[in-house]
């Protein structure tokens, strides 16, 4: 059945959609349609129902010279549901053919959603293949906050990259793109010769053809979200080699960024091993960096084992804040997108403990600049962080906002200043363990931070984490003292 030319008979619409949910033939139907949502409250139509990834091959072919895609993804699924049919988030892009294992499938298009009907409805528990054949020239998504993600073309159009937080992945490969269904990769990218393909994980193989391209296959064996997916082409410098402790490190750096970023990425090896003495093992099989040219996207990504930065890093904070990323936001994923704050808080926590543990501010001074306003201390002080909870954001916007930010520092502060030390570290590092390749929630995170230090933290999460007005100092001079106490080494 060709539907193309189904698309362009309007008169036939109801009835190719009440194909899509019902059998071909008089039979009973064993499956539903599996949902075009997981009703995320950010981000409602992000992901999809009745099924859950275990992995995707992608096979991209891309020429900066026009612009063009052309790519196969290969998604093998389990589904949750005996499903008559499905969803694949997809932005744009041409879908040429559709295939469940191994046979035909019809498909729709509407928005940002594939539609795909197997030849035979899949039982619940059995593991489906699904092959999808499309092209085109892959483009931006606009985040609610106004920047840019997606498939992101770079200045002088001499490459591309694609980055996807929190929606964009969907810009240029088929999926059910929300954090909470995690899957392993195998990214395979075709280039001109002359340039290079980085993706995350481990390059497998580089390979010249006789045709003038060059074919990279990159391999992701932990889970990964797929928002943290990642490609990168472009005429890079590529440095290879490993941390102390033996850690693959990959980096790709634009030419014309180099210079500016040698002395900060000189340092990454040594911040992979600080971070493993701070949060317990590396969680994935390599590490690096991809440096863009200047002013190819407005923020840096943590993308897995390979985080992005639009140009040369302006410091060491960038960079290690990316990289704490790796144990919390892309090894311990949020279960939704109101969630944010376990990553960025977290993350920008162990910015605050770099500059402790290297001779700069505490982070009890960077807690305390927070609350003074204090921008010498910590430039982001005098920014507006008690506007909301950081557990709370009110808008999809604010997820990338202040509170997410400093304020969700400020939580674990408190959280290190009313268990002490011994207790706070044991915590963080559990976390990172315990939670290894997976989902939480906020709810989650502090069930656990109370089970882990055997200490009732209400009082932190109602006035820190949840209160809706702007946390103040300790409130006399004896809690201070206390609170100061209990920071002590």
């Amino acid at each position: 059945m060709d539907h193309r030319v189904l698309s362009r008979l309007a008169a036939l619409a109801v009835a190719t959609l009440l194909a899509l949910t019902t059998g071909c033939t008089g039979e009973t139907v064993q499956g539903r349609p599996g949902a075009s949502g997981v009703r995320d409250p950010f981000f409602p139509k992000a992901g999809n129902g009745g099924y859950q990834v275990e992995h995707y091959s992608l096979d991209l072919d891309y020429d900066p010279a026009d612009g063009q895609l052309h790519a196969t993804a290969v998604i093998t699924a389990r589904a949750e549901q005996g499903l008559s049919s499905f969803n694949l988030d997809l932005s744009g892009l041409e879908v040429e053919g559709v295939s469940v294992q191994g046979e035909g499938a019809r498909f729709n298009r509407t928005g940002n959603e594939l539609t795909v009907r197997p030849a035979e409805d899949l039982e619940q528990g059995e593991v489906f293949r699904t092959e999808v054949d499309y092209s085109g020239r892959p483009k931006a998504v606009t985040d609610p906050d106004g920047s840019d993600e997606g498939w992101i073309v770079t200045p002088g159009g001499q490459g591309a990259v694609g980055v996807g937080e929190p929606v964009g992945s969907m810009a240029w490969f088929p999926g059910n793109h929300h954090p909470s269904d995690k899957a392993t990769y195998d990214i395979t990218v075709t280039v001109p010769k002359g340039y290079e393909a980085v993706s995350n994980g481990e390059l497998r193989s580089r390979t010249e053809e006789g045709d003038g391209r060059t074919v990279f296959a990159w391999h992701s064996a932990e889970p990964m979200a797929s928002y943290l997916a990642t490609v990168a082409v472009g005429k890079f410098k590529v440095t290879t080699g490993r941390t102390a402790s033996g850690i693959p490190l990959y980096t790709a750096v634009s030419p014309g960024e180099a210079a500016a970023s040698e002395p900060v990425l000189a340092r990454l090896p040594e911040m992979v091993e600080w971070g493993i003495g701070r949060f317990g093992p590396y969680p994935f099989s390599a590490t690096g960096a991809i440096v863009l040219p200047a002013h190819s996207l407005g923020y840096a990504l943590e993308t897995q084992t390979r985080p992005v930065f639009p140009g040369a890093p302006g410091s060491e904070e960038l960079v290690l804040h990316e990289l704490a990323h790796q144990w919390f936001g892309d090894s311990v994923s949020p279960k939704s997108w109101k969630d944010m704050w376990l990553n960025e808080g977290f993350a920008t926590y162990a910015e605050w403990l770099w500059s402790e543990d290297h001779g700069g501010p505490t982070a009890q001074q960077h807690f305390d600049a927070y609350l003074a306003g204090d921008t010498r201390v910590d430039g982001e002080a005098g920014s507006d962080w008690g506007a909301f909870p950081p557990a709370a954001p009110r808008n999809p916007k604010e997820i990338s906002a202040s509170p997410v930010y400093g304020r969700g520092a400020m939580v674990l502060q408190r959280v290190r200043q009313e268990v002490g030390d011994e207790k706070f570290f044991a915590l963080v590092r559990g976390w990172a363990a315990d939670h290894r390749h997976g989902n939480a929630s906020t709810a989650d995170f502090t069930a656990y931070a109370e089970e882990k230090t055997g200490r009732d933290l209400t009082e932190v999460w109602d006035v820190w984490l949840y209160g809706k007005d702007r946390p103040k100092a300790p409130k006399d001079a004896k809690d201070a003292k206390d609170a100061k106490a209990s920071a002590a080494p």
